[in-house]
């Protein structure tokens, strides 16, 4: 229930057409009701011969529901035969039926995919607005499959089904209404199969919630499969496991197919159940109903109209069950939606943050801890870091694998927040300003350059509002990448693909260079820009990174030596400590980690120049 009033809140803008659109709804309930009491008229009446002239009663005689049906009819009309009479009335009343039809479920389904589209726009923001942590606990394919399949679960729940189940309900109820009234005692033998019906739709619909939500937790496993194969379809198809992969998908797939079923043999039982209900009940009236007749306690007319009312009422029954399963798998959806909405972000922006103009100064870590939980418990990342990175220095950071170096950066724009200690810019902390300003102060290239299905003007101005076309180029000249865009088909215009897939790394990565120029944020973190490129690609990347490390703070992880040598200080950091701080020259002589890593990773870009240091072979 909490989650079905949750979904409610988002139908409040579209209220001025869900009224209407329930009235004139309720209105088809209604003319629907009225042209099967036309009934008695047709078979007292019309079909009788003998019938004498006179008014065409509606109803039971000497009652509220007594009254001449001519009187419905427009008096510039001048009918006197019962049949003229009762053929305009169904008529008219079809007629406004179905007009009443066709506006309802216009009104009301505008206001269910207007809920839903502002449900789907809302869930995308929230998403995006997640710390980086929750990207970490949610595969891809199971983000995706919230995004798509639940909220298309409650789309059909609340834009599809609903405006059919309003037009039933209200058959359903004005219907129930008659059927008590002209009915009379017979309408008792309804209470005998209403607990019936309510106790089987109520069981039913809590096994489809649960099947519901074990199904979509089904295909968002096939998702994630989907998402892992089709990124990385060049390792499967380097380490030859298509087959592999084709029995993962097939065995997942199974079962998701499993599960459906399951949720088929829930569902698939209302509407036999509601069958023999319905013909029990008929079959009852049928029998009393025939002698009520032979005891005049009744007309044929009367009898008709009751037991096609009674039929009437069958059907929006047996579809309710429908209408209830449809509705329990949109809760069960909505859980996982709503779970979303209701996640607790490691990293929040707080209440009146300030908002920073532009770094000047200073980035200080202090007594700086990082650990995230695992189902083992914490597992610490960072120790006691103690650095100051002052602006215009060229930082370096070094270290083994896993020794918690891009940890470290990304406690800068706020990927993560410190476990403990602080980080101060210009003595302002982090956590104390908000985070559109903060991350303003950050450029990032990385080793995996992210592109999207854009033009490459576009990727270049990514997250500009309104840039001037001369400034994109001048970027692009500045990261050396203007005469490969030249000589693309369109230019600056041409769509790159997915991922960049149609540029080689060396361009991509110029491509992410030149965002971060013209970005133009004061402080650049380059982690492991040029790790994957060849010698040919790296020269020209390590040209268009010196363009934009020009009078911006930098700090930068890497494996290149001619990197690490303009730092002006290098930090070794090592099993999250750092060892070591100081330029090249010194950590050769006095940090034995530093000079293990540039043995293995450097001496081989070292060339000509002659090392001499305390364990480090000296070359040629």
């Amino acid at each position: 229930m909490k989650n079905f009033l949750r979904l409610l809140r988002y139908g409040i803008p579209y209220v001025l057409q869900m009224l209407p659109g329930v009235m004139l709804l309720a209105m088809v309930g209604v003319f629907d009701t009225f042209r099967v009491l036309l009934l008695q008229p047709i078979f007292d009446q019309v079909l009788r011969p003998d019938a004498p002239e006179g008014p065409i009663y509606l109803g039971l005689p000497k009652s509220p529901w007594h009254f001449d049906l001519r009187s419905l009819i427009p008096p510039a009309i001048h009918m006197h035969n019962a049949w003229h009479v009762v053929a305009c009335a169904l008529v008219l009343a079809t007629l406004a039926k179905g007009i009443c039809d066709y506006l309802g479920t216009y009104l009301v389904n505008y206001a269910g995919f207007g809920t839903i589209t502002d449900l789907r726009n809302h869930l995308y923001e929230a998403t995006l607005r997640r710390s980086s942590s929750f990207f970490h606990k949610h595969a891809t394919g199971t983000i995706l499959s919230t995004l798509i399949n639940d909220v298309d679960r409650v789309q059909n729940a609340v834009s599809s089904v609903i405006g059919e189940f309003l037009q039933q309900f209200f058959t359903f109820v004005v219907g129930l209404v008659f059927v008590i009234r002209l009915g009379g005692h017979l309408s008792w033998a309804l209470v005998l199969f209403i607990p019936v019906v309510i106790t089987s739709a109520r069981k039913i619909g809590r096994e489809v919630r649960t099947r519901t939500r074990s199904g979509q937790d089904k295909l968002a496993e096939i998702q994630n499969i989907l998402h892992e194969t089709v990124t990385g379809n060049r390792i499967v198809k380097a380490f030859n496991t298509e087959v592999w992969e084709v029995i993962r998908f097939k065995t997942a797939a199974r079962r998701l197919f499993r599960a459906n079923l399951r949720s088929v043999r829930i569902q698939s039982i209302s509407s036999p159940l509601m069958d023999t209900i319905g013909a029990i009940a008929i079959a009852l009236f049928l029998l009393i109903g025939r002698n009520e007749i032979l005891h005049g306690r009744m007309t044929m007319g009367l009898f008709g109209a009751f037991i096609i009312l009674l039929f009437k009422l069958y059907d929006p029954v047996r579809k309710f069950a429908y209408f209830y399963n449809s509705f329990q798998q949109a809760m069960g959806a909505s859980s996982s939606i709503f779970g979303f909405f209701d996640t607790e972000d490691d990293v929040r922006e707080k209440p009146h943050a300030i908002h920073f103009k532009r770094f000047q100064h200073s980035v200080k870590f202090e007594n700086v801890n990082f650990s995230y939980s695992t189902e083992e418990g914490e597992h610490q990342i960072l120790h006691d870091i103690n650095l100051e990175v002052k602006a215009g220095e060229v930082l370096a950071v070094v270290g083994p694998s896993g020794a918690g170096k891009s940890t470290l950066v990304n406690l800068i724009p706020r990927f993560y927040d410190a476990s403990a200690g602080a980080i101060t810019m210009d003595g302002v902390d982090l956590r104390a300003m908000t985070l559109g300003s903060l991350r303003k102060q950050v450029a990032q290239v990385t080793q995996e350059t992210i592109l999207f299905n854009d033009t490459v003007s576009g990727n270049i101005a990514y997250g500009q509002s309104v840039v001037k076309p001369d400034l994109v180029r001048k970027a692009a000249q500045a990261a050396l990448a203007h005469d490969f865009i030249e000589r693309l088909p369109q230019g600056y215009e041409t769509v790159i693909g997915e991922k960049g897939f149609r540029m080689s790394g060396g361009e991509r990565q110029r491509m992410a260079i030149a965002r971060a120029i013209l970005k133009d944020a004061p402080i650049l973190i380059l982690d492991e820009a040029t790790s994957a490129l060849d010698a040919e690609s790296e020269s020209l990347v390590q040209e268009a990174l010196a363009n934009l490390m020009h009078g911006r703070t930098a700090i930068v992880i890497a494996h290149r030596l001619s990197t690490i040598r303009k730092a002006n200080r290098i930090v070794v950091l090592e099993d999250g400590r750092i060892t070591a701080i100081g330029p090249h020259e010194e950590l050769l002589n006095t940090s034995p980690t530093y000079q293990r890593l540039y043995s293995l990773q450097f001496i081989d870009r070292a060339e000509t120049e002659v090392v001499t240091a305390p364990g480090v072979r000296t070359q040629e």
